[in-house]
């Protein structure tokens, strides 16, 4: 029944943004822009009724993208946003326009789970300062260097033990999730976790139960009519994993107390958590709230959008033999049966490094994520006031055909030139720009290369017996990301891998 009020209620509205007849920049944020071609208000097509942060449909805002421009405003509710489409507008608003835009407007559901704490989801000097620690800590604890590869490369002997025991058998994608999720543990909590703990099987669990709800239309509708959505407990399921996730956090952290002796190395971002707060910490940005905030950023985005990439590369590759047998003879040709990758190998494998390039381009994966203005900005001719929400759509650049020459396809040409070497694009922004860009891009890159390239070494990925590659089903399943359907494949251990 609540439905039928949500479909109602999520009709929004879109406004032309356009320059107006002076030769300052109109203001965008404030009231509604004219449409210099009549001079009257001009109403977009009707959007969907089901407008999503994360996974909303893209096609819709692509259409009215071809109608207004790169820049045009949403009603949503009782808020107006300002929407980014197309290379141009999102890389000046995320690069050069940086700065002004590193604010993230308040989010219903995130102002409840962290209280504007955290890195992801905070604003201001909490966000500033959290940020700078994490990416210090990350790397003093070798991210980018020597040390993490070996703990990707332990995850990816136990990943390729548990794929030898499926024999060849079909075996679920999410499998796959497990070995960066473990990187992430042992990055954060300083010791990596048997696949069959307790604690590692209840922290996956749930937080593929948050990520799925975070993904629902009641959490949308929430996020845009929070009294609404409260009056209807809409975000009650959510709140109930989170703390169960938050639990199981404060355990672990209480663990690691007292971390080593002031001055000696820290082994762990908790443990560097720890020592910031027992230092001088007058603005309490290191308390135990804000500490638990920020290991719960760390553990939703470092086990989720690698996992989901790394099932997307192997789902891909069983969609698309020709391409895989590509890379697998390419890595015999460099690397052997035997020798690991390393991330360093990266330039003597083109093709393959253009395929995990092609992949995460084209899965769009967290194809929108809100900026707010902290000044007044102006953007592509238009006046920003301080405090205006702004969407740039990263599935807009990823997706542009001003860009990418065959933008719907899966074409890892796209990164290479006529030669075969790898070419790096100025559009490929799957981890955003500027002041926000991931604070773990490096380290994703060195466990998405070494993971997929160790994968595709050993094993040839096959649909299940009876079913095509064609059959494979790559509808995304929208939740906190854009996720690869649940379903299965087979790793068959390649002969010449042994």
């Amino acid at each position: 029944m609540w439905w039928t009020a949500a479909h109602f209620l999520l009709q929004a509205s879109a406004s032309s943004s356009v320059k107006w007849g002076d030769d300052s920049p109109p203001h965008l944020g404030q009231g509604r822009c004219e449409d210099r071609r009549g001079g009257a208000h001009t109403e977009a097509p009707e959007a969907s009724p089901c407008w999503h942060y994360h996974s909303g449909p893209s096609h819709w805002v692509g259409e009215l993208s071809e109608r207004y421009g790169p820049v045009f405003t949403i009603h949503l509710g009782g808020q107006k946003m300002v929407v980014l489409s197309g290379y141009e507008a999102v890389r000046e608003a995320l690069v050069e326009t940086g700065q002004e835009l590193a604010g993230r407007p308040p989010i219903a559901i995130f102002q409840l789970i962290q209280g504007g704490g955290g890195i992801f989801f905070s604003s201001g000097a909490r966000w500033k300062a959290a940020r700078q620690f994490t990416v210090r800590t990350l790397h003093s604890l070798g991210v980018g260097r020597g040390p993490v590869t070996e703990k990707v490369l332990q995850e990816l002997r136990c990943l390729v033990g548990q794929l030898d025991h499926y024999g060849g058998r079909p075996f679920p994608l999410a499998l796959l999730g497990w070995a960066p999720s473990n990187v992430t543990f042992a990055l954060l909590f300083g010791q990596r976790f048997d696949y069959r703990d307790p604690v590692f099987v209840s922290l996956l669990g749930l937080i593929n139960e948050v990520m799925v709800l975070l993904g629902t239309p009641g959490l949308q509708l929430f996020n845009i009519y929070p009294r609404l959505g409260a009056l209807l407990r809409l975000h009650r399921p959510v709140l109930r994993k989170i703390e169960e996730v938050r639990a199981i956090l404060t355990t672990l952290l209480e663990a690691r107390r007292p971390p080593a002796p002031g001055g000696g190395p820290v082994h762990s971002y908790v443990d560097a958590l720890i020592r910031q707060g027992q230092g001088g910490d007058p603005d309490g940005l290191f308390a135990q709230t804000n500490v638990v905030a920020c290991v719960l950023d760390m553990v939703m985005a470092g086990t989720e959008t690698t996992s989901a990439t790394l099932q997307w590369a192997a789902l891909l590759m069983g969609k698309h033999p020709s391409v895989q047998g590509r890379v697998q003879e390419e890595l015999d040709r460099v690397l052997g049966p035997r020798r690991p990758p390393r991330p360093e190998d990266q330039r003597s494998l083109p093709y393959t490094n253009a395929v995990l390039h092609e992949v995460q381009r084209f899965i769009t994966l967290l194809p929108h994520v809100p900026r707010c203005t902290v000044a007044d900005t102006q953007l592509h001719g238009y006046l920003l006031p301080k405090g205006t929400p702004v969407v740039p759509l990263l599935s807009s650049v990823l997706l542009d055909k001003t860009q990418w020459e065959t933008p719907r396809q899966f074409n890892p040409g796209h990164f290479l030139d006529a030669s075969g070497c790898f070419v790096k694009r100025a559009a490929f922004l799957p981890f955003s720009a500027g002041r926000r860009v991931c604070v773990g891009e490096s380290l994703a890159r060195t466990e998405l290369f070494v993971l997929f390239a160790g994968l595709l070494q050993r094993f040839r990925l096959l649909p299940p017996l009876g079913l095509s590659p064609a059959g494979l089903d790559t509808t995304p399943t929208p939740a906190f990301t854009m996720r690869p359907p649940a379903q299965a494949l087979c790793a068959v251990p390649r002969p010449q891998g042994r």
